[in-house]
């Protein structure tokens, strides 16, 4: 796996990025590493924040509890807790309850019992249709845990 840290500019501009897509404040951080897990992942780490990206897409990593506190959140029930660890997308089915988001908005997907993170994905839909909404895709799963980024970082 190739490892490199980027320099003070870059790691300014990627924050600049990730704070604009997340709609979160990030700390400035200094020293970010990037992972090459594949040609079209990164893990980008640094004091107190990971960022999984894939393709053109900046995720929060599962792992970072306290980030991830500060995005919208769908809960599932335990039924659907082994198909979103396996990677499949979040179907309305397994849907308890959710806060608000938008279209194409990063959300995370706990489980009902002990409220753990489970996986992080894309909307297809705002939370506003998911009253009436019967079945139907809700969220694109990115990432989850047991994927081969969650793996991989437990070497790192």
């Amino acid at each position: 796996m190739k490892t490199n840290l980027i320099s003070k500019s870059e790691t300014a501009q990627l924050l600049k990025i990730v704070s604009e897509k997340w709609k979160i404040g990030i700390p400035k951080i200094k020293n970010l590493k990037v992972y090459e897990i594949d040609n079209e992942t990164q893990l980008i780490t640094g004091d107190e924040i990971k960022i999984l990206k894939i393709k053109e897409e900046y995720l929060p990593f599962l792992s970072e509890i306290s980030t991830l506190m500060k995005f919208p959140y769908v809960q599932v029930d335990m039924g659907a807790v082994k198909f979103m660890c396996n990677g499949a997308n979040l179907m309305r089915p397994g849907i308890k309850k959710f806060s608000e988001f938008s279209k194409n908005d990063i959300v995370c997907i706990v489980e009902e019992s002990q409220n753990k993170f489970l996986a992080v994905g894309k909307s297809e839909i705002d939370s506003s249709e998911l009253e009436d909404m019967e079945k139907g895709e809700v969220l694109k799963n990115l990432h989850y845990i047991s994927d081969k980024s969650w793996e991989i970082s437990k070497t790192i």
